[in-house]
């Protein structure tokens, strides 16, 4: 498997823009709240810890065969940035597995943002040498279900540190959103 890289997605009312450094300040500003992060661990980043974080992220895995992908959440007709999207792609098996994980600011939540977000992740993913999809969610965080719900992600029996494993198949995926559910 090759490395992949973050590249410009457009959705209909979002771009989802590679993640760099200079975002670290104005995320800082999204990420701020603290009930945001009950399901995702830990407490808001000030703009300096965000940054070095965005470092070292975008510096990319330590792994050649794992790619780290993340880019942020930009709002088109508002300018503004309102969360973060990610996948890190790695080897299995035959093929590739993509973990995926979203967040949104409270102030943009509830308007449909991170679903749509998150389907035109899953959508890029379905042209890259991607077999599945999989996202970890707490199983009290039914916002984030229902997120995954929308990107095609189904809930399996599996639990990883406490959280439920939800599982796209790519190739089942495409098929369905070209039409042919064959």
């Amino acid at each position: 498997m090759s490395t992949l890289a973050a590249e410009g997605i457009g959705t209909r009312r979002l771009d989802l823009l590679p993640l760099r450094v200079e975002h670290a300040e104005e995320m800082a500003a999204v990420l701020s709240d603290p009930p945001l992060h009950t399901f995702i661990g830990g407490a808001p980043d000030t703009p300096q810890a965000l940054r070095s974080r965005y470092q070292r992220i975008t510096a990319g895995s330590p792994d050649p065969a794992v790619s780290w992908l993340n880019w942020v959440i930009r709002i088109r007709d508002e300018a503004c940035l309102a969360g973060t999207v990610q996948a890190t792609v790695s080897p299995c098996g035959h093929g590739a597995v993509a973990e995926v994980a979203w967040v949104v600011g409270a102030p943009w939540q509830g308007r449909g943002i991170a679903a749509e977000a998150a389907l035109g992740l899953v959508d890029w993913l379905g042209r890259q040498p991607v077999n599945a999809v999989v996202a970890h969610i707490h199983p009290e965080h039914r916002a984030s279900a229902a997120v995954a719900a929308a990107a095609g992600l189904t809930p399996t029996d599996e639990r990883h540190d406490g959280e439920l494993r939800w599982h796209l198949s790519v190739g089942r995926w495409l098929r369905h959103r070209s039409g042919d559910a064959n």
